[in-house]
């Protein structure tokens, strides 16, 4: 899969999405990094420390936040992804799931769009991706937390939003599928999604996965957001057995350590 100038290998490989959360209020990093000096400052880290894309949000999605206007989330992301395209050699993603933002950011360089609603938010998002022919994540998610059966319906929920894609004019070859973790979903089923991530795969697409420091870490270690990077650790590890091409989060050294450390022991154990 190419995203911006970079080759990414999906099949064999797994990447470091990290985080840039250019927001007062994220429920992690809120207002450290929402100017573009900070911003700078810390991509060059991440960077540094082996990220592969960086994903710039500028609208906090945590559980109860604030809607904020499309034009204060385009001032917050667009200086951003300016300067991360003039000062750094990566592939930029868009965090964003309304059509106007999202243009913008393409407009000011973006190399992929985030979307946490799938495309099903606002299909015009779809259709932006297609004309940039650039990638995007489809990531599950409903408004509640009501299932029959919990795996297959989040399965279908994913293959409505590639088809959404495809429709749109997306090539197979750009979309990327995410699970959702922490949206729509209740604790258990959250628990369920990362044990169960080779249902995703099936479904014929890489697989991104985003945990990093959420709720369903701080619920079942009872620790702050700021202490859960052992337990990130432990689901990019089962990740990456599972398959997934990309893991989303804040700490990257820690979580490239991880990566290769299982990637050594899984290579192996195939002999």
């Amino acid at each position: 899969m190419k995203i911006g100038n970079r080759i990414f290998d999906t099949e064999h490989d797994c990447y470091i999405m990290a985080i840039l959360n250019v927001t007062p209020d994220s429920f992690s990093d809120g207002g450290k990094w929402n100017d573009v000096e900070r911003a700078k400052q810390h991509a060059a880290q991440m960077i540094a420390e082996g990220a592969a894309i960086i994903d710039v949000g500028g609208e906090s999605t945590r559980p109860g936040h604030q809607q904020i206007t499309v034009q204060e989330e385009i001032d917050r992301v667009v200086p951003v992804i300016e300067m991360l395209k003039q000062n750094f050699d990566i592939p930029v993603s868009i965090d964003s799931y309304k059509s106007q933002v999202v243009e913008a950011a393409l407009k000011a360089g973006a190399d992929m769009v985030n979307d946490i609603w799938g495309f099903k938010y606002d299909k015009k998002t779809a259709e932006l991706t297609a004309r940039y022919q650039v990638p995007c994540c489809l990531m599950h998610n409903r408004d509640k937390a009501e299932y029959t059966d919990f795996m297959q319906e989040m399965c279908e929920d994913l293959r409505e939003c590639a088809a959404i894609a495809k429709e749109a004019g997306v090539a197979d070859d750009k979309i990327i599928l995410d699970p959702g973790v922490g949206f729509g979903k209740t604790y258990e089923q959250n628990l369920t999604a990362i044990n169960h991530l080779e249902m995703l795969k099936e479904i014929g697409y890489p697989v991104l996965l985003a945990t990093s420091r959420k709720s369903v870490i701080g619920n079942t270690l009872d620790l702050p957001a700021d202490q859960r990077v052992e337990g990130t650790l432990v689901t990019t590890v089962m990740g990456v057995e599972k398959g997934v091409a990309f893991v989303r989060v804040h700490d990257v050294k820690e979580n490239l350590r991880a990566i290769r450390m299982t990637q050594a022991i899984l290579c192996e154990r195939k002999g």
